[in-house]
């Protein structure tokens, strides 16, 4: 679908307002020179793993992930240049969200109302903070929050919902009539460490023994790895890597987002952004984890596992990543969703955000309510895991 929107606004008639629903409509170059301006970019934004996951059927309105990108034009109808964009999504499902509204479409379906379709601004299956109001300039990324206003009432979902934008958009859209969620991940900083040995320096005794023993497992078990540019890894490698992913998606009954072709369409496409790590024993592969990374910050993404080695997962995805880390001098580690289990090694708590705005008032004022408790909750929590620091005094 290519649509127009003739939004009528002060805000939005100076732009030509357009829905998209493949990224092949705008182009790789243009798309990612719009990104390239933005302070909080990350290779998740790119074409090449937004077109992968949209080509590859991984994030299609086949799986409940339709592409309804809105994007502001500037220029004469043969010249129009992109200026601000939003990757957008009609959603049937919640799944691959990671900001849990569970509750809310069961809430709405309890009264007999459509909780879906809804809107859903996000990087699929990606809990990652980074830019979602991608625009040249503050006027245009002022028109692309009105024009989001106009798509909500013309579309007629139950809500729409921006995960994961950074701390100064989430204000923005707050500004907007969108109330705000918060929510902790935790993150490694590199304080430019010259090894892996200076930084379990810096921690606490008891989690620098548990780490040097639960590495010691891995050694004494035989396991050794290979590390893997996005260009070294062959066929075979991704192949292996995607049964590995699937496996252990198996193993806790549950289904794997995303299929081959994707593996190997960001392999062919970014390639600079990823690393492949490889578990091997008895010169066999057993388990590999997928990171992707820029220069200043590393995404702990994928793993999975065909052995069952103790402390594996731990030694493939976490502590040699954070080895290249330190060898690249790359600033920070996200370790994706979740897990306290982080900071017995070194990964600290960091807030996150997300934007809601539900159409239906009385479900709106039920939901603010809601986000006023849940975030008195989550502050105290930050101030509880702030009083278990992992780091030794100096």
């Amino acid at each position: 679908m290519n649509a127009e929107l003739h939004a009528g606004s002060h805000a939005t008639r100076h732009y030509r307002t357009r829905i998209i629903s493949s990224l092949a409509e705008i182009g790789a170059a243009a798309w990612d020179a719009l990104v390239a301006l933005q302070a909080d970019a990350t290779p998740f934004l790119s074409y090449a793993f937004l077109h992968a996951l949209h080509e590859s059927g991984s994030a299609a309105k086949e799986t409940g992930w339709e592409p309804q990108y809105l994007t502001l034009w500037q220029g004469e109808a043969d010249q129009q240049r992109l200026v601000a964009a939003l990757p957008l999504y009609l959603k049937s499902h919640s799944y691959g969200e990671y900001v849990f509204d569970w509750a809310w479409a069961e809430a709405y379906e309890r009264h007999g109302l459509p909780y879906y379709p809804k809107l859903l601004s996000a990087i699929p299956f990606t809990p990652v903070s980074g830019g979602r109001l991608l625009a040249h300039d503050d006027d245009a990324r002022a028109a692309l929050v009105t024009a989001l206003s106009e798509l909500q009432s013309a579309a007629q979902t139950s809500s729409t919902h921006v995960l994961y934008p950074p701390a100064a958009e989430a204000q923005t859209l707050h500004q907007a009539g969108f109330m705000l969620r918060s929510g902790v991940q935790f993150h490694w900083h590199n304080e430019g460490y010259r090894d892996f040995a200076e930084f379990l320096s810096t921690l606490e005794r008891k989690k620098r023994k548990n780490i040097l023993a639960e590495r010691r497992k891995v050694t004494e078990a035989g396991v050794s790895f290979r590390h893997l540019r996005g260009n070294q890894a062959s066929e075979a490698d991704w192949r292996f890597f995607h049964r590995c992913y699937r496996h252990t998606y198996s193993a806790h009954h549950s289904t794997p987002y995303l299929n081959l072709d994707f593996f190997l369409r960001i392999a062919a496409d970014m390639p600079q952004h990823l690393l492949l790590t490889v578990a091997r024993r008895d010169d066999k592969p057993i388990a590999a984890s997928l990171v992707i990374h820029d220069a200043d910050s590393l995404y702990g993404r994928y793993w999975g596992a065909i052995e069952e080695v103790p402390c594996l997962h731990f030694e493939t995805a976490y502590y040699q990543p954070l080895e290249f880390c330190i060898e690249q001098k790359i600033n920070y580690f996200e370790g994706g969703a979740q897990g306290e289990h982080k900071m017995a090694r070194g990964f600290l708590p960091q807030k996150t955000w997300s934007a809601h705005w539900l159409a239906h008032p009385a479900f709106a004022d039920a939901v603010e309510r809601f986000l006023e408790r849940e975030s008195g909750g989550i502050d105290d929590y930050l101030s509880e895991l702030d009083e278990r620091n992992p780091f030794r005094p100096f």
